[in-house]
């Protein structure tokens, strides 16, 4: 697979200067069934496998602060809700701002080659975590400062998810790319399920003991930037770059023009947004209104450590779901469902909120009295991540069918001009994921924000108004899906008969 002869027809391009070599495949035609079956998915489904433990790892390391947070006050830091929730809250808007530059590095530098970087980087936010939980004396905004260098694991997904979608042909991008998607996600449930054990703040109801010697949360981030490493060796010897995945940031940029890239970017804040805010916030959600301290080592009430990773675990495994799902009914028709079930179950989700009492004096009757809702606000939020999931893994089939839609209607079929503006659709579309992504995650930073609320004095009532808030916003987010990509009658018609 290193030939370097075109074939317009199938995709082919020869290989530019400096972009050959051991690791450079310089002819990939996955649209050709041919190639694809006679060692094409093998290379592909290779290159998908070190992707996902690569943006595993990211996810892990992005989200690390989430329940880390939780446990800084029982280390010595005098820090309130709204410091705690400021402090997950940043890595997210980091993540976010760097998902852009990070899609642009993947046709500059070649998919395997920033993996290896971008795995390298993530030995920032962790050695200097590990440093500084063990410095009691430290200031807040130096934590602030080093939380939001966790954001480098957040970019680790646009880039991903750019070499993924040139890896693969137009009919198994969805299930590809929620797989890739998913196994990054399943980052941030087991870093919520493993840090507690890890650093000795809790067991796994009971399975595993939690350490006697008390928290350490250092081990953690000792143990991250021990993965970090092998991710870099990894990529390294296992991954491949595509010699056809080329493109200046100024051609990339192009989308932008593109209508169909806001439309989707409002609808990705809906769903990866969603996923991503409230994993970050959940552990310290339950914290406050289900949970004090006395009597140690477990308080009284629900202990946050327990439950914290189910919402990410649910939502990264339904990705996959909503990827299947688009494939076969369109991703439109998904993506509506999924709004439609964010909606009911977040309106359920206040329902619960509404049968709480207060807790800011940390009162452990308060907590056993809220105890009873547990199940049931638990229960529900975890239905709005398996509709934000599924909503996930919907929308990233839209986005490469959309732009391949557009290119096919403009041409004609089995020419050299089809298949040089199918192929240009596929650098577009990848280009698009990474301004999608970026613009999406940028929810992950909202939310906190929305349930810290500083102009409200009691957390509960700030967490009932962000609910109230986000329920609007997924209710418009449904409207514009329907409105743009389902209604025949509206001036988006050619994209509602695709299927998309």
């Amino acid at each position: 697979m290193t030939t370097t002869a075109p074939d317009p027809t199938t995709n082919a391009t020869p290989a530019p200067s400096g972009r050959s070599g051991r690791h450079w495949i310089t002819d990939w035609r996955p649209e050709d069934a041919e190639f694809w079956e006679n060692g094409g998915r093998r290379v592909a489904r290779r290159n998908l496998v070190w992707s996902i433990f690569a943006e595993h790892l990211g996810f892990s390391v992005w989200l690390i602060w989430s329940v880390s947070s939780a446990f800084l006050v029982a280390q010595g830091f005098a820090f309130d809700a709204q410091q705690l929730f400021l402090l997950v809250a940043l890595p997210n808007l980091v993540g976010s701002l760097l998902r852009l530059p990070y899609t642009f590095a993947v046709p500059r530098f070649g998919g395997r080659n920033w993996t290896m970087v971008s795995a390298a980087l993530l030995l920032v936010p962790t050695l200097l975590f590990a440093h500084v939980v063990q410095q009691p004396g430290t200031p807040y905004w130096v934590f602030c400062v080093i939380a939001a260098t966790a954001g480098f694991g957040g970019g680790n997904f646009a880039s991903s998810m750019a070499n993924i979608n040139f890896f693969y042909p137009a009919a198994q991008k969805g299930a590809a790319l929620g797989l890739n998607a998913a196994g990054g996600n399943l980052g941030v449930s087991l870093v919520q399920l493993l840090l507690p054990v890890v650093v000795g703040g809790a067991g796994i109801f009971g399975l595993v003991r939690a350490r006697e010697s008390g928290i350490d949360l250092q081990y953690a981030a000792y143990a991250y930037a021990a993965l970090a490493v092998v991710a870099v060796v990894a990529a390294a010897l296992r991954m491949d770059n595509l010699s056809s995945a080329v493109s200046s940031p100024r051609e990339q940029l192009r989308v932008v023009r593109n209508r169909q890239t806001w439309v989707m970017s409002l609808l990705y804040v809906g769903t990866f947004g969603s996923f991503i805010g409230y994993s970050a916030a959940m552990p310290l959600l339950i914290k406050i209104n289900f949970w004090v301290p006395d009597p140690a080592p477990l308080g009284t009430g629900v202990f946050f450590a327990y439950y914290a990773f189910l919402g990410a675990g649910v939502g990264s495994l339904t990705r996959p779901l909503g990827g299947w799902l688009a494939d076969r009914f369109g991703g439109a028709r998904v993506t509506l469902a999924a709004f439609g079930g964010m909606v009911v179950f977040t309106l359920l989700v206040l329902w619960t909120l509404t049968r709480l009492t207060p807790n800011p004096s940390a009162d452990p009757a308060v907590a056993l009295d809220n105890r009873s809702w547990f199940p049931w606000f638990l229960a529900f939020f975890l239905c709005v991540f398996a509709s934000s999931g599924i909503g996930n893994g919907s929308t990233y089939k839209m986005i490469p069918a959309i732009f391949r839609t557009e290119a096919e209607r403009a041409t004609t079929p089995h020419t050299e001009e089809r298949a040089a503006a199918v192929h240009e659709a596929t650098r577009q579309s990848s280009a698009a994921i990474g301004i999608i992504g970026a613009v999406g995650a940028i929810g992950g930073f909202l939310i906190p924000l929305a349930f810290a609320a500083p102009w409200v004095e009691d957390p509960l009532a700030a967490t009932r108004g962000a609910f109230v808030v986000f329920t609007c916003f997924y209710l418009v987010c449904a409207a514009v899906t329907y409105a743009v990509y389902l209604r025949r009658s509206s001036a988006a018609t050619s994209l509602a008969s695709a299927g998309i």
